[in-house]
């Protein structure tokens, strides 16, 4: 993963979407200048990830969903932003498998069944991540994790997963990304630069070709999350030591969170 890389974001829908009105696959790709590359795709992965058989395989299918052709080089590369949580809880790991319960359940926010130490961190900076087990988003969790058990199954880093370093891929969190300015910022050139659309509701959102769903927007900002973390990383909450490599990261611009979050993390 390189500055050369082009950058992928997918809001991930569940295995059987391909009639869900509200909620199906979403793919926005970005060139290394942050450019829209094709156009944004909105259906159902899972033929495409079945029938693919390598990293490089994957992605030129995504590219042809976008109406694009991925050329690869020696310098490039493809990271793969996604929306959904890309780990379950080590806690909740060792329950199923080993019987080995936790000391004490408190409230839900700190419950280690339900939310991974790096859900924890999002909710003591405010914000509010989904569970994969208390929300209802276990079809999506499973559909990420089987792409990267699929196509990107080494840890090239907390946080981030590699397949035969051409895919990259991390978990992104597009929802914290209305309390950012800086991808607000980000967002001006395709078409959020008028004071109506500053609150990015989802109706106006709905009005601005062609990230013409919500999906599609959610697809948008995955991958300026991406692009961040290649190109301005200290704008992105990093893990740090406490983090287990198997229970990943959710990577986060540092502006979502409060004051003192921010600060504690720099």
């Amino acid at each position: 993963m390189n500055k050369q890389s082009y950058i992928i974001g997918w809001d991930v829908g569940g295995w059987n979407c391909d009639s869900n009105p509200s909620s199906r696959d979403a793919l926005v790709i970005l060139d290394p200048n942050r450019n829209l590359v094709g156009v944004p795709w909105r259906g159902n992965l899972r033929v495409t990830i079945n029938q693919a058989n390598t990293p490089h395989a994957f992605i030129m299918a995504l590219f042809q969903l976008c109406q694009a052709e991925y050329v690869s080089t020696q310098n490039n590369s493809v990271l793969l932003a996604i929306d959904t949580p890309l780990g379950f809880s080590d806690a909740l790991i060792n329950l199923l498998v080993n019987r080995q319960p936790v000391a004490m359940i408190e409230d839900s926010a700190s419950n280690d069944y339900l939310y991974r130490y790096t859900e924890q961190v999002l909710f003591v900076g405010g914000l509010k991540p989904l569970s994969p087990i208390k929300d209802m988003i276990g079809s999506q969790a499973t559909k990420g994790l089987h792409v990267l058990a699929k196509f990107a199954p080494n840890i090239h880093q907390c946080g981030i997963w590699s397949g035969n370093k051409t895919l990259f891929a991390l978990e992104a969190y597009p929802s914290a990304c209305k309390h950012s300015t800086l991808v607000k910022n980000l967002l001006k050139p395709f078409g959020f630069d008028k004071p109506s659309a500053s609150n990015l509701a989802k109706d106006i959102v709905e009005t601005i070709e062609p990230f013409n769903h919500a999906d599609k927007y959610d697809a948008l900002l995955c991958a300026l999350i991406g692009w961040m973390q290649i190109n301005q990383p200290e704008q992105i909450i990093q893990p740090t030591a406490e983090v287990l490599e198997s229970e990943g990261w959710i990577f986060t611009p540092v502006d979502a969170f409060n004051k003192n979050i921010s600060e504690q993390s720099k």
